[in-house]
């Protein structure tokens, strides 16, 4: 993989090269690493149509996990939601849920935030606009960057993806707000 685009959303990429310039270099090996990750499991993981191999998303989100594996000391962050059931209302009882629920970030390491995005999202926008507010006011985080393909990109894919393109013009037409913090979006091409 490579990276073809870039966006800086409310300043993030002065703030990440600026204080993360080495996690930064690490992001782009995790990013360069994805293509051979691809080509060692081209038979097993890509999805065959006639005439063309499409890229599956399932597997892109393996070869991220793995890149970053290799590089070290990056981790998934869960943090527990609890619901109040104080919100009831009249006879309402909420169920009980068995599993409970919970909020998560792909990648961590001091302080920087990463979400890879190659599932099914139809709405990534909440990841910066949200997530990663939830993961600042938590302490988890300062910055973030987000890794999603360019529209090119998904349409060797074997399902629907959010792309770059949608998503900066989501954040653009949203503006910045005083709660968000610096987040930097890369756009991903193959090869």
């Amino acid at each position: 993989m490579r990276i073809a685009r870039i966006y800086s959303f409310n300043r993030g990429l002065g703030v990440v090269e600026a204080q993360y310039p080495r996690l930064l270099g690490e992001l782009e090996a995790a990013i360069a690493s994805v293509d051979e990750e691809q080509h060692k499991s081209k038979k097993s993981e890509e999805i065959k149509i006639p005439g063309r191999i499409l890229y599956s998303p399932t597997s892109l989100n393996r070869a991220f996990r793995a890149g970053f594996a290799r590089i070290g000391g990056w981790s998934a962050i869960r943090v527990k939601a609890e619901y109040s059931v104080e919100l009831q209302r009249g006879e309402y009882e909420a169920a009980v849920m068995n599993k409970g629920a919970f909020r998560e970030m792909d990648f961590v390491k001091n302080k920087l935030g990463v979400e890879a995005h190659f599932g099914k999202h139809s709405f990534v926008v909440y990841s910066v606009c949200t997530k990663m507010t939830i993961f600042h006011n938590l302490g988890h985080i300062d910055a973030g960057v987000e890794i999603v393909p360019v529209k090119a990109f998904v349409q060797q894919m074997s399902t629907g993806v959010s792309y770059f393109e949608q998503f900066v013009w989501d954040l653009e037409a949203r503006g910045v707000s005083d709660i968000d913090i610096p987040v930097l979006i890369l756009g991903i091409a193959a090869g």
